[in-house]
């Protein structure tokens, strides 16, 4: 049996409220955590493997990225800053700030950023979108120290200092960057009634995939 099978009929509550299929969830990993799991983190884990990572609840997953979009949803467009420090992170972020009116910040994170409005690549932000708080780390501290709230995805090695809503998941694969990323643009959109309550984007998650060569180069 397939482990995507096998999740599925061990889990028989998973409904059709969630976002996407649950099959979506698990064909991109988005449930995948790592071999290591915080004390902050548990509270989303499924189960663990006794011979592999820890596995993230899909359901709390979808859950927080409603919970997040909502809350994203109140802010100007253009207040909105989503950063990764990962090269699987950059286009996910790219395409979401562009459907949302955002901004974006990828790879160094220059210090002062936020904090420093004498620089030039200084940033207005009013709510900052953290990839992996594990590598974001100076973005968060510095909206930390001006009062901006931080959304962060987080998989299960994650430390949640300065973190004030939580994204679980697979913040380290490809695939499942891109669908979280795909799933917060539509759910803001939907959010803020720029696309009905059941409306999609005019491309697919995988539009929003960072290609390996462009990672390799």
């Amino acid at each position: 049996m397939s482990s995507q099978k096998k999740y599925l009929d061990e889990a028989p509550k998973l409904v059709s409220e969630l976002l996407v299929p649950p099959e979506l969830y698990l064909e991109a990993g988005v449930h995948i955590g790592t071999y290591v799991c915080t004390k902050y983190m548990k509270k989303f884990v499924y189960k663990a493997r006794p011979d592999g990572p820890y596995i993230l609840d899909i359901r709390r997953i979808d859950e927080r990225l409603r919970t997040a979009a909502k809350f994203i949803a109140t802010f100007n467009p253009q207040s909105v800053l989503a950063v990764s420090s990962r090269p699987y992170g950059f286009t996910p972020v790219q395409k979401f700030s562009e459907f949302v009116g955002g901004r974006y910040v990828i790879g160094r994170f220059v210090p002062g950023t936020i904090t420093n409005p004498y620089l030039s690549t200084h940033i207005e932000a009013e709510v900052l979108i953290a990839s992996d708080p594990r590598v974001d780390g100076q973005a968060i501290e510095e909206a930390s120290k001006v009062g901006i709230p931080v959304i962060a995805i987080a998989s299960t090695d994650a430390k949640l200092n300065n973190v004030d809503i939580v994204i679980p998941g697979n913040n380290k694969g490809r695939k499942s960057l891109a669908l979280i990323y795909w799933l917060l643009a539509r759910q803001v959109l939907r959010e803020r009634g720029s696309i009905p309550a059941d409306g999609n984007l005019p491309v697919s998650y995988e539009e929003f995939e960072t290609k390996v060569s462009a990672v390799e180069r």
